[in-house]
């Protein structure tokens, strides 16, 4: 029976994605490692190191091989790595060619070759989902362009925005890590193949040539120097999945702060019958792809910290850190998608309440937008002094119960100021104190076009 969240049956759709399980599953694990002995097979038939025909048996033989998981199992809790048992097992089954199996490598070199083709895989999945991501907050903030609503700051209202800029804030993050996850594959992407201590010592002149025809086998790039003790490029990609689940959870805390009953519900995730629902309170409406999204984001970052961690090696190879990776990678991973995922069905069916949003806007009576009545009468009052009257205007609103408007009204000096009484109203309403906000948006969505 499982035993985590991560592949419960009851919970691991909540917590990841089948396609992303799959890339890390038990069988696709040991076929990346099949993979990677087959091309260093080849790679070495190709540099003359090995014969031709056996790097063909042995690619035969990997294609066709009937694994005996249970002695699997055993020989690698034994040995401590499972290599040498699927090397036995793919030795056997390429008969006289088994000779050439594992020809000058060792362990460490298949397993994170392995495991650096299944980041590669799961990079893929991630970049689709920021894709599609970037593709639906990029609608919402052309949609909400110039969709009033309260700008808050330290839980109170400040000034004026609009929806649609909170969701270009939302997209310019995942502009940006779709940067990070195209500029760090180079450095992530490495093959590793390097013998014992990691000086290709085994191969002698033919080294160089057998590690770049590897890699090129893999369409992996080929690394300077051996990296069986520099994790910097695992950890980096684990790491940038902490910042992709950052800025979901930044959204998430958003959307979750906004359906809250004090907020009257500005936005609301997708409506599906029973979802969200109370055992006991009928009325509830919870945000679960908000928490979902919350919690993944949390427990992403706790892996980023075990990672960097696990950089802290010795020497040329270590004595454990290594095996952090065993465990924080897939996670990680898996947490990131059904953090996407969750992400993709919450904003793909947000509600948007543009009527409580005004509602809220107004619900100061003006005073949200104080500074902007201060500068309107700065010019002729002077700055200090006009700061001066709207402070003693917003104060008398407060106590009296007026609206900002109504109190400057009072106030013959400010109301010259402004204009007369039509220019206190229009200093007075907030949609008309947006500051550049609508055309923040514009410059998201015009460099999200390359222009």
């Amino acid at each position: 029976m499982p035993s985590t969240a991560l592949d419960s049956a009851l919970f691991r759709d909540m917590f990841g994605t089948p396609a992303m399980r799959a890339v890390f599953s038990d069988e696709a694990l040991v076929g990346r490692y099949l993979e990677a002995e087959v091309a260093l097979a080849r790679a070495e038939a190709r540099c003359g190191v090995i014969p031709a025909a056996a790097a063909e048996a042995i690619a035969g033989a990997a294609q066709s091989l009937q694994l005996d998981w249970e002695r699997l199992r055993q020989e690698t809790e034994n040995v401590g790595y499972p290599i040498l048992p699927l090397v036995h097992q793919l030795s056997e089954a390429a008969g006289e060619a088994g000779r050439y199996v594992h020809w000058g490598a060792t362990t460490q070199d298949i397993m994170d070759t392995g495991n650096v083709l299944q980041i590669r895989a799961a990079l893929d999945l991630v970049a689709a989902d920021v894709e599609a991501l970037r593709g639906i907050l990029a609608e919402l903030a052309a949609r909400y362009r110039d969709t009033p609503m309260a700008g808050r700051t330290h839980l109170q209202q400040a000034l004026p925005v609009t929806f649609g800029y909170k969701c270009a804030v939302w997209l310019s993050g995942l502009d940006r890590h779709a940067e990070r996850l195209a500029q760090l594959r180079p450095r992530v992407l490495l093959g590793q193949f390097a013998g014992a201590a990691g000086t290709l010592a085994s191969l002698g002149e033919d080294g160089f040539q057998v590690q770049e025809a590897f890699c090129a086998e893999l369409g992996l790039n080929q690394p300077p120097v051996t990296w069986h003790v520099a994790r910097d490029g695992i950890a980096e990609a684990v790491s940038l999945l902490g910042l992709v689940t950052g800025s979901m959870a930044k959204i998430a805390t958003d959307v979750m702060l906004m359906m809250s009953s004090e907020f009257g519900g500005e936005v609301m995730e997708p409506f599906v019958k029973g979802r969200g629902a109370s055992s006991t309170m009928p009325q509830k409406r919870n945000p679960i792809s908000s928490e979902i999204m919350l919690a993944t984001a949390k427990a992403v970052r706790q892996q980023v910290a075990l990672m960097l961690d696990g950089m802290v090696h010795d020497f040329e190879r270590a004595t454990g850190p290594w095996h952090l990776e065993w465990l924080a990678v897939p996670e990680s991973f898996i947490l990131t998608a059904g953090c996407l995922h969750q992400a993709k069905f919450m904003l793909s069916g947000l509600t948007v309440d543009a009527a409580r949003m005004r509602a809220n806007l107004d619900m100061t009576g003006g005073l949200i937008v104080a500074e902007a009545v201060m500068m309107a009468a700065a010019p002729r009052l002077g700055r200090q002094h006009a700061h001066d009257v709207v402070y003693d205007a917003c104060r008398a609103a407060i106590t009296s119960g007026r609206t900002l408007a109504e109190a400057l009204m009072e106030v013959p000096e400010v109301v010259d100021a402004l204009g007369g009484r039509e220019g206190v109203e229009r200093r007075c309403d907030p949609a008309n104190y947006l500051g550049l906000a609508p055309q923040m948006v514009d410059r998201v969505l015009a460099g999200r076009r390359g222009g």
